[in-house]
């Protein structure tokens, strides 16, 4: 991973409002309240990327359940339009894949915005596969479910 990565668990109302700037800026058709990110980071694992100074990325896992602990993980990376590029997004991935082994989990999927094609094709690139699709009530834009190819 980048040595100039800072990653942080958000354990401060700053950090909770970074995370959600972040993902809100990558999924604009599905902004989160700042409640809605307390209440996330209650059942997942969040995390907020900083380089120098600056805020450029957030990922979430969300962990396979307790119960099965060899199920599904979902690990997403999302980093902001202007810091793409620089192997951010592939540190992070790699960092979230292997906290989900490390979890127990077999299968391991990621979610991306459909009209995201530089998303998709990051995905595709590291081993994601297409596995579904889905609309949230509401939406037009479907949020796409890849799998990681075993």
């Amino acid at each position: 991973m980048s040595d100039d990565l800072r990653i942080e668990t958000p354990e401060d109302e700053a950090a909770l409002r970074d995370w959600r700037h972040v993902h809100n800026a990558v999924i604009p058709t599905a902004p989160l309240s700042l409640d809605e990110v307390r209440e996330r980071v209650r059942r997942n694992h969040l995390e907020v990327v900083y380089r120098g100074g600056a805020l450029v990325g957030c990922t979430t896992l969300r962990p396979p359940p307790p119960d099965d602990p060899a199920a599904t993980a979902t690990v997403i990376a999302r980093v902001l339009p202007a810091h793409r590029g620089r192997g951010v997004g592939a540190a992070l991935c790699a960092r979230g894949v292997a906290q989900a082994r490390a979890r127990g989990a077999r299968t391991i999927e990621t979610v991306v915005l459909a009209s995201n094609a530089d998303g998709l094709r990051f995905a595709e690139a590291r081993g994601f596969v297409e596995f579904e699709r889905y609309v949230l009530p509401g939406d037009t834009i479907p949020f796409v479910t890849l799998r990681l190819r075993d």
